[in-house]
């Protein structure tokens, strides 16, 4: 179904009102004032207070996109969640983020779509099928994640690159296009990235164990999954595209890491100044990561109107995506 007249409209994102520096964490972990900042590369992040909601975030986040969209809410015709971790089981956040739009009584479509890291990109490319089927003209997707609640301090390495926040898209039909979309999973890398509660298998009523409501991550796992296989699947996702690597304008990595951002630079022999790189003030904000650095790239005229983008990321699964667009 490539190429699709499917357009970002308006973009954007919100992070919480505390901001917790790398010299904070030092101090929380007895380490020496620049350890936590050397190891991982992270000035700061943002933790959401108890008010500050995935439904919340992603709210102020939609707020931004809509304007820069020029769209009233209710003009929306979708509205998809894409959440690495919902706010609730039921219903949906997508549910909740049409309620504090003030579309409770619409009847405008909401649900969630989840991939973890990589949930906008897929929401990206179902919500493009709405639009080239005529069934919508104006959908927003969004991202908002709260990852500081499900950190486990005794694994610094993990806990402390997370950082929480939202992004959003408005989506329409229009001059720009998504090109291609990739997506590929590999289950044997299912133990990589892991959160355990919250769903039917470990919960209360079934004996969940301390340490299940925390995400655990082999880093070293995920990592070898991906990296032998992203190479390839970026070319065969450009190629389909049309278009060569040189060709592309600016790229949007998932936020994972400072050390995976360097990787991906280095290893597909992207020139640095094209790749979008919010980490060391944001952290990984999970599946937030990619519309927020995207919102960034946009705003400072990074990417601009008429340039081509690759949107691109690994996820637990382990799974990789990719989205070329024009913007």
């Amino acid at each position: 179904m490539f190429p699709t007249t499917t357009t970002i409209l308006g973009t954007g994102s919100y992070l919480p009102r505390t901001c917790l520096t790398s010299d904070e964490i030092d101090t929380r972990m007895g380490w020496p004032t620049g350890q936590s900042l050397s190891r991982f590369g992270l000035h700061a992040r943002h933790v959401a207070s108890d008010d500050e909601t995935s439904s919340f975030m992603a709210v102020r986040a939609a707020e931004r996109a809509l304007e820069m969209a020029g769209c009233r809410a209710d003009e929306l015709d979708l509205i998809i969640g894409a959440c690495g971790v919902m706010e609730q089981p039921i219903p949906s956040t997508a549910v909740l983020v049409q309620d504090r739009l003030g579309l409770a009584s619409s009847g405008i479509p909401a649900f969630d779509v989840n991939a973890t890291c990589l949930s906008f990109l897929q929401a990206l490319d179902l919500a493009g099928m709405w639009l080239e089927a005529n069934r919508a003209r104006r959908v927003l997707i969004f991202s908002a994640d709260i990852a500081s609640v499900g950190l486990d301090w005794s694994r610094p390495e993990g806990a402390a690159i997370f950082g929480d926040g939202a992004g959003a898209v408005v989506l329409g039909r229009g001059e720009g296009s998504i090109m291609a979309h990739g997506f590929e999973t590999y289950a044997e890398g299912r133990d990589a990235c892991v959160l355990a509660a919250g769903g039917t298998r470990v919960n209360p009523a079934r004996g969940a164990q301390p340490g299940d409501e925390t995400f655990r991550m082999d880093g070293g796992l995920a990592f070898r999954v991906a990296s032998r296989r992203l190479p390839r699947f970026l070319a065969k996702l450009v190629s389909g595209a049309g278009i060569g690597v040189d060709q592309i304008d600016c790229i949007v990595p998932h936020q994972a890491s400072a050390q995976a951002l360097s990787h991906v630079t280095r290893g597909l022999r992207l020139k640095a100044e094209k790749v979008v790189n919010i980490f060391a003030r944001t952290g990984n904000q999970v599946a937030a990561s990619i519309p927020s650095a995207l919102d960034h790239a946009v705003r400072s005229q990074q990417l601009r109107r008429g340039q081509t983008a690759l949107l691109m990321g690994t996820s637990a699964g382990i799974s990789l995506g990719g989205t070329v667009l024009r913007f």
